[in-house]
């Protein structure tokens, strides 16, 4: 599987699942207490240095332990992640919540929006091609950790004013061939200072609009949880707009 071995990738989903749960950078000797990996302390110290030479563990200033980098929280994604279908109830709870506001395109992305903060309980945002920009829950993010950074905060709530930011990020959707995108970590950001943020974003398009709705968040979220509900709620919204012709 790519270049990792079958013991590293074993370690790496260890380290990427302590690290989502914690915050905390993830020593050798957490994950031999915690966790059976069948291993001996020095083997996975030894697969931990030979992950971070490889890129998909970084290590911080203030801990012996590694966290997860975008390589690694990427290779996840793709390669572990088990893909989850939106319950049935949340369906119909998505869908209850946006169905009243389906005649204009304004009050249906606020709504839905603000209902995709509450159900994650991170900041959810939307953009159009027309210049629209909606976000909610940023009182979400002051409960996590990494946004008690008030540089991080300070520029993040800057950067939700910047329309034209959003609709770059909605360009890249052209050239894209997934239905959900993941933005982790400086490399997408192009920004050093929101290295431990993440976005995950689905597209819609009707007649005249097209556009993103997704959640911003620390990096370390909980992508098989958050995932199938960006893609839901993106198709869904793409499915009214395309029937009100909008």
């Amino acid at each position: 599987m790519e270049d990792l071995t079958p013991r590293q990738v074993d370690i790496l989903k260890t380290i990427i699942q302590e690290y989502t749960e914690t915050g905390e950078p993830v020593g050798s000797e957490i994950l031999e207490k915690k966790y059976k990996l069948g291993v001996s302390p020095a083997t996975v110290r030894n697969e931990m240095v030979a992950l971070a030479k490889k890129g998909y563990l970084k290590k911080t200033h203030f801990s012996s332990g590694r966290i997860p980098s975008a390589k690694g929280f990427r290779f996840y994604i793709k390669h572990l992640m088990k893909k989850k279908d939106l319950s049935t109830t949340d369906e119909v709870t998505y869908k209850n919540s946006i169905w009243d506001e389906r005649s204009e395109a304004h009050r249906l992305l606020q709504q839905a929006t603000k209902v995709l903060a509450q159900k994650t309980g991170l900041l959810s945002l939307s953009a159009t091609n027309l210049g629209d920009l909606y976000y909610a829950g940023v009182g979400n993010l002051l409960s996590k950790p990494e946004f008690l950074d008030l540089a991080l905060s300070k520029n993040l709530f800057e950067l939700l004013d910047e329309v034209n930011y959003w609709e770059r990020v909605l360009e890249k959707f052209y050239r894209f061939e997934e239905e959900i995108m993941y933005l982790l970590g400086e490399e997408d950001f192009r920004d050093p200072l929101f290295e431990s943020c993440s976005c995950i974003f689905g597209e819609f398009e009707g007649k005249n609009i097209k556009g993103i709705i997704g959640v911003l968040g620390p990096k370390r979220m909980y992508y098989d949880e958050i995932s199938p509900q960006i893609r839901y709620l993106s198709q869904l919204i793409g499915e009214i707009i395309k029937e009100q012709g909008l």
